[in-house]
């Protein structure tokens, strides 16, 4: 059960794109509720969404001076992101601006989108960037659904992707949030069957068993960038169906335990692989250390997190 308490708390004003998602994705209230088109209309205006557009300069772009890419986390790709989790589309015209410059920067061979200046595409790119195009409302247009080709033509055959040549393993998490975003109707049977083989390869491995034990996942952040955890995992799992999948026994099982008392959950950390596997290679290359992207603080109650967690219990039917 979730209490008013809690509820109330992700309703607050003070967070118009929680709110909105909160009475949209957990009270189930339409697009056509009035308090959901005031909280919808309050996004671009209050809170985290208001402050990341108060940072983009003429071109509608962030930190030009190196690329759409570079610096981490303080770019254009970053922020768009983090957007495209607040409940901004297409409809407002700076939000558009904003794409096309994003989009502009991150040119996928063959039309589609995520690629490099020469068109070469990643699979984290790629994924991120189709998933972050659909939810602003580009579903439609035919450079999502070449990234969605892309990412069933470069889809390991025994399921799931590999990023930058590590082989096949639970990072490479973004192309199935991709189809998670895209409407099931619009699914092809080559997308459903790349579905199937990807989800089998997280659910085979729990959603956290692959080498040997890595806290990292364990740990709660946000905004996921490209980063892994068990809550990412199972959100893109529950969202795709698999919810009642015995394979999510441990995952949920840390979801429930990582639960306060008051029925919330904490942000553990903004990037929880700086200070894990990667952390010999910033300490040699701390310029390239990235900044955080903070919209919460590391070990106090967090609204996206509890909002991420709820929707995913919802799912699995408690």
């Amino acid at each position: 059960m979730v209490s008013r308490a809690v509820l109330d708390w992700l309703e607050d004003p003070v967070e118009p794109a929680i709110r909105y998602r909160t009475l949209t994705e957990l009270d189930g209230r339409p697009q056509s509720d009035p308090e959901v088109v005031r909280a919808r209309a309050e996004i671009p205006r209050r809170g985290w969404a208001a402050r990341l557009l108060a940072g983009r300069d003429s071109t509608g772009g962030w930190a030009i001076d190196r690329s759409c890419y570079l610096p981490k986390y303080l770019s254009t790709n970053w922020s768009m992101l983090v957007l495209s989790d607040l409940g901004l589309t297409r409809e407002d015209p700076e939000v558009a601006r904003s794409c096309e410059y994003w989009f502009t920067g991150f040119p996928l061979a063959g039309g589609g989108l995520g690629g490099n200046s020469k068109g070469t595409g990643h699979h984290c790119v790629v994924g991120n960037l189709a998933r972050a195009a659909i939810r602003f409302g580009y579903g439609e247009d035919p450079r999502v659904r070449r990234s969605l080709d892309w990412l069933v033509e470069t889809a390991d055959p025994r399921g799931g992707w590999s990023c930058f040549g590590r082989g096949r393993n639970l990072d490479s998490w973004e192309g199935l949030s991709a189809f998670a975003a895209y409407p099931r109707s619009k699914w092809r049977p080559s997308d459903a069957a790349c579905v199937e083989r990807a989800a089998g390869f997280f659910l085979d491995r729990e959603l956290h068993l692959q080498g040997d034990p890595y806290p990292p996942w364990q740990r709660f952040h946000y905004p996921v960038h490209y980063y892994y955890d068990v809550l990412v995992g199972l959100d893109v799992l529950t969202s795709l169906g698999y919810g009642d999948d015995r394979r999510l026994r441990f995952a949920l099982d840390l979801l429930r335990r990582k639960r306060r008392k008051d029925g919330r959950w904490n942000l553990d950390a903004h990037h929880p692989d700086v200070e894990g596997r990667t952390a010999e290679w910033f300490a040699a290359h701390p310029k390239d250390r990235p900044t955080p992207l903070a919209l919460e603080t590391p070990g106090r109650p967090s609204r996206m997190i509890t909002l991420t967690a709820l929707r995913i219990l919802d799912r699995v039917g408690e």
